[in-house]
């Protein structure tokens, strides 16, 4: 990987920029001292002898406060799950991600409610995946990633790109390492979709979205995603005009005024812009803004709902941060107004009112796409035509499959752990039982060999029957599959289902620790 940072050292961006005119002004960085000091540990966060340093359960350095990628660390404590209830969860998503299509063609309610009550961490990797159509597009598109990253890339982005490396997420141990795994991670990433999408190019909002999914799962998976994120969650984001950027404010400011006319109202009277305060929420996906745990709650939502659930977000923040005239007695003026709004209160940021707020609050996809087409009319009105001329806006992960070209390639993840057809589950008593498809062929190879055997007698049936063997002996003619009673093929059916979820708990390209 070319360093085009070793000679001048790395840039901060320019302090307070205004996203309106450039790609390249997203919000100030960390202080460059502290970026220095803590990128230049080495290769790995454990190297030159920092082993001593203590990381929390999202990998984060602990301790890291004013770290640019941990907003509110004392905040990072996820909400205590107790164990058996992450076990039964797990379960849960295990079955739906084993039998993803049947899921999302019948029962794609069920995966929302589940997507609200948030992703097991062990699993959450695998499933943005699956929400967001990255696992389709990568086996649509097989050796693609690697075609990108052997070509060299534009060098007027390379450039740009190596700038950012040191700014995503720098307390965090996957990115804390100059030329580290995970900054040359990010810079595959990021240099594959310029290639990918050479009229779009990069955008520095894009990286922390990129170092996000890097931080649950590979490069190519990665990619992927980034890939859905930028064309079907949020197209025109990323474009050289920030055009759409520009329409989401101003349809998040009109529905503000539904949703509480008082922070509109305060808003209105100061003149102040929403790209003034939306523009890093948006655009990052609240991912350095909100402390961590809730970023996650957010973004699994965000993955199965679409862009409504980033709407709701930056509802409840206005709505709690300036709705009542109480807090607006200390925002008097338009300077104290946007500091409120950069430095928010830890209580309407946490996670488990934060994700209840969003989940009531009554805002839909077709709320959005009215004041979309309203908000699109105004700019024509004014402004002229749109220059950038993005796909259509999917709401979430249905709409995403629906708008899919068929056939679909069926989702069928390879399990983990393979045991003979013959031997014993863990913890499992008595012989393994195989599934009905391997029942029914074993049938039919006795009845093609039982033409010429003998015919059991009664006494031999009714061994066999009380045995309860799987598979039944040759002198011993199998029941007719037609007539054959529910009730005798419903517990080996329930125990190859439980041996199933217990067989495919990780899969090794999916589940990314």
């Amino acid at each position: 990987m070319a360093k085009s940072h070793g000679e001048n050292g790395p840039r901060a961006p320019a302090a307070g920029g205004n996203l309106s005119g450039t790609r390249e002004s997203l919000a100030p960085g960390p202080d460059a001292a502290t970026a220095d000091e803590l990128s230049s540990l080495g290769s790995d966060s454990e190297a030159n002898g920092f082993t001593e340093r203590r990381i929390d359960k999202f990998g984060f350095i602990v301790g890291s406060q004013g770290a640019e990628g941990a907003p509110c660390p004392l905040l990072h404590r996820l909400e205590e799950v107790p164990l058996e209830v992450l076990r039964q969860r797990e379960s849960k998503w295990l079955d739906m991600l084993n039998n993803w299509d049947k899921w999302m063609a019948k029962k794609h309610k069920k995966i929302r409610l589940r997507c609200q009550k948030g992703i097991p961490p062990s699993l959450r990797g695998r499933a943005w995946q699956y929400l967001s159509g990255g696992k389709v597009k990568l086996q649509q598109n097989p050796g693609k990633f690697d075609e990108l990253d052997m070509s060299p890339g534009d060098p007027k982005w390379l450039d740009v790109i190596e700038r950012d490396l040191h700014r995503q997420f720098p307390f965090h141990e996957m990115f804390v390492s100059r030329g580290g795994h995970g900054q040359q991670d990010l810079f595959r990433v990021l240099k594959a979709y310029t290639l990918y999408r050479p009229e779009e190019g990069y955008c520095q909002a894009q990286a922390p979205i990129a170092a996000v999914l890097l931080m649950h799962m590979p490069a190519e998976q990665a990619f992927w995603c980034l890939v859905q994120i930028c064309e079907k969650y949020l197209p025109g984001y990323y474009s050289e005009k920030l055009e759409a950027i520009q329409l989401d404010g101003e349809i998040l400011f009109s529905l503000l005024q539904k949703v509480s006319p008082v922070a509109h109202k305060h808003l209105s009277q100061q003149k102040i812009d929403p790209l003034l305060y939306m523009t890093e929420w948006f655009m990052c996906a609240f991912s350095r803004t909100l402390p961590w745990s809730s970023v996650l709650r957010v973004w699994d939502m965000f993955f199965c709902e679409g862009v409504k659930i980033i709407f709701r977000v930056g509802l409840v923040l206005l709505k709690h941060a300036l709705g009542s005239p109480e807090k607006l007695k200390a925002c008097q003026g338009q300077y104290e107004t946007i500091e409120r709004l950069r430095s928010l209160s830890p209580k309407i940021m946490q996670e488990a009112f934060l994700v209840q707020e969003v989940v009531e609050l009554p805002v839909t996809e077709r709320q959005i796409e009215r004041e979309h087409l309203i908000q699109l009319r105004r700019w024509q009105d004014t402004r002229g035509e749109l220059q950038c001329h993005s796909p259509p806006r999917l709401h979430g992960a249905k709409a995403i499959l629906e708008a899919e070209p068929g056939p679909w390639p069926t989702l069928q993840p390879s399990p983990s752990i393979r045991l003979p057809p013959d031997a014993p589950l863990p913890g499992s008593k008595g012989k393994y039982k195989p599934p009905k498809q391997v029942q029914k062929e074993q049938r039919k190879q006795v009845k093609a060999s039982g033409q010429r055997d003998k015919p059991p007698t009664p006494s031999q049936a009714k061994v066999a029957a009380a045995a309860g063997d799987a598979c039944p002996p040759r002198d011993v003619p199998p029941k007719d599959p037609v007539h054959q009673d529910p009730q005798d093929s419903a517990p080996q059916d329930s125990a190859y289902h439980c041996s199933q979820e217990s067989l495919t708990s990780q899969e090794s390209e999916d589940t990314y620790l």
